[in-house]
Protein backbone atom coordinates (compact mmCIF):
# COMPACT_ATOMS: atom_id res chain seq x y z
CA UNK A 1 0.00 0.00 0.00
CA UNK A 2 2.79 2.36 0.82
CA UNK A 3 4.09 1.49 -2.38
CA UNK A 4 1.66 2.57 -4.46
CA UNK A 5 0.76 5.98 -2.24
CA UNK A 6 4.29 6.83 -3.48
CA UNK A 7 3.54 6.03 -6.92
CA UNK A 8 0.48 7.91 -6.76
CA UNK A 9 2.50 10.97 -5.06
CA UNK A 10 5.28 10.74 -7.46
CA UNK A 11 2.56 10.99 -10.37
CA UNK A 12 0.58 13.94 -9.45
CA UNK A 13 3.74 15.38 -8.74
CA UNK A 14 5.17 14.56 -12.46
CA UNK A 15 1.18 16.26 -13.89
CA UNK A 16 1.30 13.93 -17.10
CA UNK A 17 1.11 16.10 -20.20
CA UNK A 18 -0.97 18.71 -18.82
CA UNK A 19 -3.57 16.07 -17.36
CA UNK A 20 -3.11 16.90 -13.70
CA UNK A 21 -6.38 15.75 -12.22
CA UNK A 22 -5.83 11.98 -14.12
CA UNK A 23 -7.06 10.28 -11.10
CA UNK A 24 -10.19 11.88 -12.14
CA UNK A 25 -10.48 10.09 -14.95
CA UNK A 26 -9.19 6.88 -13.91
CA UNK A 27 -9.24 4.65 -11.14
CA UNK A 28 -6.25 4.23 -8.84
CA UNK A 29 -5.56 1.01 -10.53
CA UNK A 30 -5.29 1.98 -14.06
CA UNK A 31 -3.02 5.25 -12.81
CA UNK A 32 -0.33 2.98 -11.44
CA UNK A 33 -0.16 0.65 -14.24
CA UNK A 34 0.32 3.48 -16.62
CA UNK A 35 3.06 4.78 -14.51
CA UNK A 36 4.71 1.45 -14.26
CA UNK A 37 4.41 0.76 -18.09
CA UNK A 38 5.46 4.62 -18.73
CA UNK A 39 8.69 3.89 -17.21
CA UNK A 40 9.01 0.39 -18.56
CA UNK A 41 9.21 1.92 -21.93
CA UNK A 42 11.70 4.56 -20.85
CA UNK A 43 13.69 2.09 -20.07
CA UNK A 44 13.67 0.62 -23.55
CA UNK A 45 15.67 3.84 -24.38
CA UNK A 46 18.99 2.70 -22.48
CA UNK A 47 19.05 -0.62 -25.03
CA UNK A 48 20.90 -1.10 -28.04
CA UNK A 49 18.71 -2.16 -30.60
CA UNK A 50 19.35 -2.90 -34.31
CA UNK A 51 16.38 -2.80 -36.59
CA UNK A 52 15.36 -6.20 -37.76
CA UNK A 53 12.13 -7.94 -38.27
CA UNK A 54 13.55 -11.32 -39.45
CA UNK A 55 10.53 -14.55 -39.03
CA UNK A 56 12.25 -16.78 -36.32
CA UNK A 57 11.74 -19.52 -34.30
CA UNK A 58 11.07 -18.46 -30.48
CA UNK A 59 10.21 -19.90 -27.52
CA UNK A 60 6.25 -20.28 -26.00
CA UNK A 61 5.74 -18.79 -23.63
CA UNK A 62 7.68 -15.96 -22.79
CA UNK A 63 9.94 -16.37 -26.16
CA UNK A 64 11.67 -13.20 -27.30
CA UNK A 65 13.92 -12.82 -30.36
CA UNK A 66 17.53 -11.69 -29.38
CA UNK A 67 17.57 -8.91 -27.14
CA UNK A 68 19.79 -6.96 -29.67
CA UNK A 69 17.42 -7.14 -32.24
CA UNK A 70 13.73 -5.72 -32.89
CA UNK A 71 11.07 -3.36 -34.28
CA UNK A 72 8.52 -1.39 -33.07
CA UNK A 73 6.00 -4.16 -31.83
CA UNK A 74 9.30 -5.47 -29.74
CA UNK A 75 9.28 -1.92 -27.52
CA UNK A 76 5.89 -2.82 -26.95
CA UNK A 77 5.94 -6.72 -26.07
CA UNK A 78 9.38 -5.75 -24.09
CA UNK A 79 7.98 -3.09 -22.05
CA UNK A 80 4.71 -5.25 -21.05
CA UNK A 81 6.95 -8.10 -20.47
CA UNK A 82 8.39 -5.80 -17.90
CA UNK A 83 5.28 -5.85 -15.70
CA UNK A 84 4.72 -9.17 -16.01
CA UNK A 85 2.74 -9.41 -18.90
CA UNK A 86 3.40 -11.58 -22.30
CA UNK A 87 1.51 -10.53 -25.13
CA UNK A 88 3.35 -13.16 -27.20
CA UNK A 89 0.91 -15.71 -24.80
CA UNK A 90 -2.32 -13.29 -24.73
CA UNK A 91 -1.90 -12.85 -28.53
CA UNK A 92 -1.97 -16.30 -29.03
CA UNK A 93 -4.98 -17.42 -26.55
CA UNK A 94 -7.14 -14.39 -28.01
CA UNK A 95 -6.31 -16.12 -31.76
CA UNK A 96 -6.71 -19.37 -30.88
CA UNK A 97 -10.26 -18.05 -30.36
CA UNK A 98 -10.89 -15.45 -31.89
CA UNK A 99 -8.68 -16.41 -35.06
CA UNK A 100 -10.92 -15.19 -38.08
CA UNK A 101 -11.17 -11.40 -36.27
CA UNK A 102 -7.76 -11.18 -36.90
CA UNK A 103 -6.07 -10.26 -40.67
CA UNK A 104 -3.99 -13.43 -40.71
CA UNK A 105 -5.59 -15.41 -43.46
CA UNK A 106 -6.18 -12.38 -45.70
CA UNK A 107 -2.95 -10.80 -44.88
CA UNK A 108 -0.58 -13.27 -44.48
CA UNK A 109 -2.50 -16.54 -45.77
CA UNK A 110 -1.85 -18.19 -42.51
CA UNK A 111 -4.43 -20.34 -41.54
CA UNK A 112 -3.57 -21.18 -37.83
CA UNK A 113 -1.81 -19.34 -35.20
CA UNK A 114 2.04 -19.06 -35.01
CA UNK A 115 3.70 -18.21 -31.58
CA UNK A 116 7.06 -17.36 -33.50
CA UNK A 117 5.37 -13.82 -35.27
CA UNK A 118 1.42 -13.32 -34.45
CA UNK A 119 2.31 -10.90 -31.75
CA UNK A 120 5.11 -9.39 -33.34
CA UNK A 121 2.64 -7.36 -36.04
CA UNK A 122 1.45 -4.53 -35.36
CA UNK A 123 -1.89 -5.37 -37.37
CA UNK A 124 -2.54 -8.40 -35.01
CA UNK A 125 -1.93 -5.82 -31.91
CA UNK A 126 -4.35 -3.70 -32.92
CA UNK A 127 -7.11 -6.03 -32.82
CA UNK A 128 -6.02 -7.71 -29.87
CA UNK A 129 -5.82 -4.19 -27.80
CA UNK A 130 -9.51 -3.63 -29.47
CA UNK A 131 -10.59 -6.62 -27.97
CA UNK A 132 -9.27 -6.95 -24.85
CA UNK A 133 -8.58 -3.72 -24.00
CA UNK A 134 -10.27 -0.39 -25.34
CA UNK A 135 -10.38 1.52 -28.53
CA UNK A 136 -10.31 4.84 -27.84
CA UNK A 137 -11.10 7.60 -30.29
CA UNK A 138 -8.48 9.10 -32.53
CA UNK A 139 -8.33 12.76 -32.36
CA UNK A 140 -6.23 16.12 -33.07
CA UNK A 141 -6.14 16.83 -29.21
CA UNK A 142 -3.27 15.84 -27.23
CA UNK A 143 -4.78 15.37 -24.33
CA UNK A 144 -7.05 12.43 -25.41
CA UNK A 145 -3.63 10.35 -24.99
CA UNK A 146 -2.76 9.37 -21.77
CA UNK A 147 0.65 8.27 -20.72
CA UNK A 148 0.68 4.22 -21.23
CA UNK A 149 -1.76 4.64 -24.16
CA UNK A 150 -0.76 2.66 -27.53
CA UNK A 151 -1.02 4.63 -30.69
CA UNK A 152 -0.47 3.09 -34.27
CA UNK A 153 -0.11 4.75 -37.32
CA UNK A 154 0.84 4.30 -41.31
CA UNK A 155 4.30 5.24 -41.92
CA UNK A 156 3.21 4.57 -45.29
CA UNK A 157 0.67 2.84 -47.05
CA UNK A 158 1.33 -1.00 -45.87
CA UNK A 159 3.75 0.10 -43.28
CA UNK A 160 1.66 0.44 -39.69
CA UNK A 161 3.90 1.28 -36.78
CA UNK A 162 3.00 1.49 -32.79
CA UNK A 163 4.62 3.50 -30.06
CA UNK A 164 3.75 4.10 -26.24
CA UNK A 165 2.74 7.40 -24.98
CA UNK A 166 4.44 8.90 -22.24
CA UNK A 167 4.30 11.62 -19.63
CA UNK A 168 7.46 13.88 -20.95
CA UNK A 169 6.13 16.33 -23.01
CA UNK A 170 7.38 18.17 -26.40
CA UNK A 171 9.37 21.19 -26.38
CA UNK A 172 6.89 23.35 -26.80
CA UNK A 173 4.52 21.81 -24.07
CA UNK A 174 1.84 21.02 -27.11
CA UNK A 175 2.31 16.59 -27.08
CA UNK A 176 3.20 13.67 -25.21
CA UNK A 177 5.99 12.15 -26.83
CA UNK A 178 6.17 8.87 -27.79
CA UNK A 179 8.23 5.44 -27.19
CA UNK A 180 9.08 3.79 -30.30
CA UNK A 181 11.53 1.86 -32.69
CA UNK A 182 11.25 3.40 -36.39
CA UNK A 183 13.89 1.55 -37.05
CA UNK A 184 17.08 3.63 -35.47
CA UNK A 185 16.72 1.69 -32.18
CA UNK A 186 14.06 2.66 -29.33
CA UNK A 187 13.19 6.72 -29.37
CA UNK A 188 11.62 9.41 -27.40
CA UNK A 189 10.38 11.92 -29.70
CA UNK A 190 7.49 13.80 -30.85
CA UNK A 191 5.88 12.10 -33.28
CA UNK A 192 2.20 12.25 -32.50
CA UNK A 193 0.60 13.73 -34.76
CA UNK A 194 3.64 13.35 -37.79
CA UNK A 195 1.85 10.66 -39.75
CA UNK A 196 -1.88 9.14 -40.31
CA UNK A 197 -3.24 7.77 -36.91
CA UNK A 198 -5.13 5.06 -37.35
CA UNK A 199 -5.57 3.37 -33.63
CA UNK A 200 -5.78 4.29 -30.40
CA UNK A 201 -5.64 1.79 -27.84
CA UNK A 202 -5.02 1.38 -23.79
CA UNK A 203 -4.92 -1.67 -22.30
CA UNK A 204 -4.64 -2.23 -18.86
CA UNK A 205 -4.86 -5.98 -18.24
CA UNK A 206 -4.67 -7.65 -14.25
CA UNK A 207 -1.09 -9.03 -14.32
Amino acid sequence: MIHRIIKMIIILQIGFFGITNIHAKENFRDSAFSFDLVNAALERLSHTVKYDGSYLEIPFPWGDVPDNIGVCTDVVIRSYRKLGIDLQERVNADMSIGFNQYPNLSKWDRIAPDTNIDHRRVLNLRVFFARNGSAKPITNNANDYWPGDLVTWDIMPGMPHIGIITHKISNDKKRPLIVHNMGKGPKLEDILFTMKITGHYRYRPKK
